[in-house]
């Protein structure tokens, strides 16, 4: 080798020195972890530790439609399924199953990471809080629960600005910086040493800002709230009451931590599909109440908020539920991960609609235009069974 090609040589692993041990001093080891697997995938619970949540001992069984799996699939729709790689669709109206799909070895078994879906499961369990008296209402202060939230301005923060994405705090919601603190989240191991760098940088409940934070504190409230591990508590309230038939998991920064609450939720295409359904029937599981219904009609409801980046009135996120007000005629909402993962529900249609993938289409008017064509499709299948 060249003293040129040396001392290149050398300067390149001077540098990888000098950065491993400044990664050491920050205590920034989670970066080698995120570097390695580079970016999130469907199958992560394989590299995480998991909290199990198990599905009750005898599961309730989803009925089979009379047209079971008779439907055709649009010609847009298998595209769309082709190209952003779907592990699972799933339609199911009137409470019966009409269509199902699977690719790549996936089963109406098979447990895939619901990523930013759990931030739905959140609010649910929010929701069954405040039934339980465990949580008074939304308009409970945070600090209530969390001491660090009792002074200064984060002691004005509440439950619904969490609800809202209006909390204030200053999180970094990237998902390519390997140092954000959503990546320092993901792969690191100390979820409450991230929460207590929080800071109030503005005033709670004036404008609108999507933030896993905000649904990680709320993890903590319902922890501190319910005496319990967030799988704990969906697995009593949530997960046994609606008859699931396959344990879940939620992904933990440390076997004995705490659930990564605002994604990392595991689980099967007809499980999720549970979830639609309940909120289809305004938190009621065959005749009882499971979320109080007043609570799932304001979840609903749009928060009205200016957006941060634009300033436009928000019409289209609730208590961290996705909302599509009059889309062609139809209301929808929906749960949505960051590679596609839809739980999608139609109520004028009594539909549920479950799409699980490893990649998404791109957003567009604060919608992906993937949860568009499904919904076109779907709609286009049903119809068809009409003429």
């Amino acid at each position: 080798m060249s003293r040129k090609g040396r001392r290149y040589g050398f300067g390149a692993l001077l540098l990888l020195v000098l950065f491993a041990a400044w990664v050491h001093m920050a205590d920034k080891n989670y970066v080698y972890r995120a570097i390695y697997y580079n970016l999130a995938d469907i199958d992560d619970n394989t590299i995480f530790e998991q909290r199990e949540i198990e599905a009750p001992p005898m599961a309730q069984p989803w009925p089979l439609a009379v047209d079971y799996n008779k439907l055709s699939s649009p010609a847009e729709l298998e595209r769309l399924h082709e190209e952003l790689r779907s592990v699972a669709f799933l339609i199911v109206q009137h409470d019966s199953i009409l269509f199902e799909q699977y690719w790549d070895g996936y089963s109406d078994e098979s447990l895939s990471n619901s990523f930013s879906m759990a931030k739905s499961i959140v609010s649910m369990l929010v929701g069954i809080a405040i039934k339980e008296g465990k949580i008074e209402s939304v308009e409970q202060p945070v600090g209530d629960f969390l001491p660090e939230f009792r002074e200064g301005d984060k002691s004005k923060i509440r439950i619904r600005h969490l609800l809202w994405m209006s909390s204030g705090l200053n999180w970094d919601e990237s998902y390519i910086n390997p140092f954000s603190m959503t990546t320092e989240s993901y792969y690191g191991t100390n979820l409450r040493k991230v929460i207590d760098r929080l800071e109030a940088v503005e005033e709670p409940g004036r404008q609108y800002t999507y933030k896993s934070g905000d649904t990680q504190v709320l993890g903590f409230v319902l922890q501190a709230a319910t005496g319990k591990s967030l799988s704990a508590f969906a697995e009593e309230k949530l997960w046994k009451p609606i008859g699931a038939a396959h344990d879940a998991e939620w992904s933990v920064d440390t076997p004995e931590g705490i659930e990564k609450a605002y994604c990392c939720f595991f689980s099967n295409a007809r499980d999720f599909a549970r979830l639609g359904r309940l909120y289809l029937h305004n938190g009621l599981w065959n005749g009882d109440t499971l979320i109080p219904p007043a609570y799932v009609e304001a979840s609903l409801t749009p928060n009205g908020l200016p957006k941060a980046k634009d300033g436009k009135k928000v019409n289209f996120y609730g208590y961290h539920w996705w909302l599509m007000p009059d889309y062609k005629g139809q209301d929808v909402f929906y749960a949505r991960g960051i590679l596609g993962q839809y739980i999608i529900v139609i109520p004028e249609k009594d539909l549920v609609i479950v799409r699980l993938g490893k990649e998404r289409d791109e957003v567009v008017g604060n919608h992906p235009n993937d949860v568009k064509v499904i919904i076109d499709a779907v709609n286009k299948m049903l119809s068809s069974t009409q003429a």
